[in-house]
């Protein structure tokens, strides 16, 4: 339970602390000048901060996710960006979900039964499709989607393989959004997220998705013949 625990107090000490007034775009704005200048002086651990604090962000479910992807397109650029919030927060859903499944998946198990161990079957049956999904459409919260499939019994390299490529899509398209956030602040605007999902953006992605279930519906087809 320690690394629960620790993961617990630290999202608690995030709000008690009254840290979360900061995670906005108007501090962002505030102190573009000081970031650019700060990430400029120290290019070489700028991004390994960046990615140790995307880390911390995710593995404490922390909100600002999608403000750090942006920030990370504002500081570094488009591609750079967008690989850097890739890997933090691959990392930070590793951590969550190996803490989450020493911690709670015995004890799930015990107290659902045979339920759960249906559900698991079916899922991790065809789980790097059906993670795949999820991580591409965002319908479910990215902390929830971390914690499922360590209850399910996803084994860690599938997680990891459909966590890294399922953000990949959005992960870009806010980095992309943030690369251009100096002119929207110039002009007293604020970045547009619904840019996601304007149909040149969402209907690759919902395409990407419907290719991902393609194993599941040839499995079923196959079965079923």
């Amino acid at each position: 339970m320690i690394p629960v625990v620790v993961l617990a107090a630290g999202f608690a000490a995030f709000f008690a602390f009254g840290l979360h007034r900061y995670v906005t775009f108007d501090t962002l704005a505030r102190h573009r000048a000081a970031l650019l200048a700060l990430v400029e002086a120290n290019a070489a651990i700028a991004p390994v901060v960046y990615i140790l604090i995307y880390i911390a962000v995710v593995a404490f479910s922390l909100p600002g996710g999608t403000l750090l992807t942006v920030t990370g397109g504002f500081l570094f650029g488009t591609l750079a960006g967008g690989v850097y919030a890739i890997i933090g927060a691959t990392l930070g859903a590793i951590a969550l979900f190996l803490a989450a499944r020493f911690a709670f998946s015995d004890i799930l198990r015990a107290k659902v039964g045979p339920a759960l161990r249906r559900m698991e079957e079916g899922f991790r049956r065809d789980a790097l499709s059906y993670l795949l999904v999820l991580r591409l459409v965002p319908i479910f919260p990215f902390f929830l989607v971390n914690l499922v499939p360590a209850f399910l019994g996803v084994n860690l390299r599938t997680y990891v393989v459909a966590t890294f490529i399922g953000i990949m899509p959005a992960t870009f398209v806010f980095a992309s959004v943030g690369r251009g956030l100096g002119a929207v602040f110039d002009a007293g605007g604020m970045p547009d997220f619904g840019i996601i999902l304007t149909p040149p953006i969402l209907l690759p992605i919902l395409g990407l998705a419907l290719l991902a279930l393609v194993p599941v519906v040839y499995k079923r087809i196959k079965g079923a013949k």
